[in-house]
Parts: C-alpha cells; sequence; structure tokens
C-alpha cells in the first residue's frame, strides 16, 4: 500500500487526508498541534490514520507527501527542510500553498528538484482541480508524478508552464473578488444578492464551461471573434477598484448575511459540501480514479 504524509491537520490538510484515505492510500498526519489526536478523531473518523507531531518520523518511508502547513516562508523552509532530509529521491514534496512561489519554499533545499506545488480549491476532496506549478528547479519527473498521483485521486491536475504569483485560480479569483467588493462598496449591490446573482449566472455558466468556450458560444457561428467584434466593443466601461479603507463595511456585512464562530462554519460547509456534491455528479466529476490507489500500486 503506498503511504503519503500530509503536513498540516488545518482545514486542507484534513481535507487531503480524507481524500488520499478513500483512494486506498495509507494516511499519515503530522501536526505539532497538541489537539492533534482528537482532531483526526472527530474530523477523519473511520479512516486508520498514523496521527504524530514529529514530522521527520512522519516522512520516513512516504511515497508522495502533500503539505498544508502555514502560509508562511519560514516554517514552510524549515518543514520542507526536514521532510528533504527524511524522504529518498523521487519522492514528491508538493506544497497545497495558495501564494507562496515554489522558487521560495525550494530556495537553498538539496530536494529542490522534488518540490513543487499542488495548489487545490476548497475542499480538496470535493473539488477537482489541482494546480500543479513547477518553480525553476522542479524537475519533468516531479511534475510529472504529481500529475499521475492526482489523476489517479480523481483530480483534474492542471500543468502550468511556469511560476507566477496567485498562480492561475486566485489570479482570476481576486480580480473578480475585488470588482465584487467594489460593487458593494459603491451600494450598488448587497452581498447577498451579489453572491446570488454569481450562483444564478457565471457560476453555473462556468461550472459547465470555461470563459473562452463561453466566449466561442456567445459569438454565435461566427465565433469569440464575432462576440468580441461587436458586443465585446461596447463594454468600454471603467471597473474601478476597492477602496481598502471602507473594507470593515463589507466585512460587517457579510458577517451579518453568514454569521462567524463554529456553528455557522460548520452550517455552511456543511451547505456547501452538499450543493457541491449535488453538482459534480451530473456534471461527471470527480473523473473515475485509475485505480484504488496511485500509480496503478495496490
Amino acid at each position: 500500500m503506498a503511504v503519503v504524509t500530509i503536513v498540516g491537520a488545518g482545514v486542507i490538510g484534513i481535507s487531503w487526508a480524507r481524500l488520499f484515505g478513500e483512494a486506498g492510500w495509507e494516511v499519515r498526519i503530522s501536526d505539532p498541534r497538541p489537539d492533534l489526536a482528537e482532531v483526526v478523531a472527530r474530523d477523519l473518523t473511520g479512516f486508520e490514520m498514523t496521527a504524530t507531531g514529529d514530522l521527520a518520523a512522519a516522512a520516513v518511508g512516504a511515497d508522495f507527501v502533500q503539505e498544508a502547513g502555514p502560509e508562511r516562508t519560514d516554517v514552510k523552509e524549515q518543514i520542507f527542510g526536514t521532510l528533504a532530509a527524511h524522504t529518498t529521491d523521487g519522492v514528491v514534496l508538493a506544497s497545497s500553498s495558495s501564494s507562496l512561489l515554489p522558487s521560495v519554499i525550494a530556495k537553498g533545499n538539496p530536494a529542490a528538484d522534488r518540490i513543487v506545488i499542488g495548489h487545490p480549491f476548497n475542499p480538496p476532496e470535493l473539488m477537482p482541480l489541482v494546480e500543479v506549478v513547477p518553480g525553476p528547479e522542479t524537475s519533468a519527473a516531479t511534475v510529472d508524478r504529481a500529475v499521475e498521483v492526482y489523476r489517479g485521486l480523481g483530480k483534474l491536475p492542471i500543468r502550468l508552464k511556469r511560476e507566477i504569483p496567485g498562480f492561475v485560480g486566485n489570479r482570476l479569483q481576486k480580480v473578480f473578488n475585488d470588482q465584487a467588493i467594489h460593487l458593494v462598496q459603491q451600494g450598488v449591490i448587497d452581498v447577498s444578492d451579489l453572491d446570488d446573482l454569481v450562483r444564478a449566472s457565471l457560476g453555473l455558466r462556468w461550472a459547465t464551461i470555461g470563459p473562452f468556450e463561453s466566449g466561442a458560444l456567445g459569438g454565435g457561428p461566427a465565433g469569440m471573434r464575432h462576440l468580441v467584434e461587436h458586443v465585446g466593443s461596447q463594454l468600454t466601461f471603467e471597473t474601478g477598484s476597492p477602496d481598502p479603507a471602507a473594507m470593515d463595511e463589507v466585512l460587517d456585512a457579510v458577517e451579518a448575511a453568514y454569521g462567524t464562530g463554529e456553528q455557522a462554519y460548520r452550517s455552511l460547509a456543511e451547505l456547501r459540501d452538499r450543493r457541491t456534491r449535488a453538482a459534480l455528479a451530473p456534471l461527471d466529476w470527480p473523473e473515475p480514479p485509475t485505480g484504488a490507489t496511485e500509480g496503478g500500486r495496490k
């Protein structure tokens, strides 16, 4: 049985652990938090997991590592230093980082050729996408292996040609979110109405086709070129930017609409996951795993 080491028992790490466990991997999860055993017992019920605060011990003998620790360069440098020292050549060291470049994480690391970003969208166990982002020193074999593993989990791994801050998913998300905040700040629309608008239009559309495919269809038989030359030529308005000084007003509105605290979070997460599962099946997501474990190994 293939062994995966999950580093970090936060929201992302726990979700990765479920995903690998469901695919038949032996899962080790490492985190220095004192309540690790309680977290695993509560959130990973039904899975056999080895939980330890000793990262070196968790890394020895691993076939794949998925790191999901804090988004801090100094912490990741320490984590990946330990991983490099206690894993063998050929073992992919993947980071779930959504903001740190692989070249930054791998700087000075003797296993830089094995370090790659495997950035999921939350929650990894449900969302199909994993962005696979190589650094300048990442080997082609590392990228190939990471793609193979993620495909084996039923994910859709997308390889980026090179690293770029925010990768692709979060760059698109930032632009969209900035405009959403700006529109609320300008009094154009309320928080909950904007969410409903997106769910009932762009969200639904982009769940079935991407923006370029949408453009190809939007132009009719003449395709996207027709759309750009006609409707697109009239979209000349300025979009504006959010005002950082007025951010508290938006945050207050979001909290008023959706609440805060553990109970509100769990309720929203359950609703999100139920809706996501309902949407995935008719869209043929996730992709069927390539085997009970990764790479054909049982």
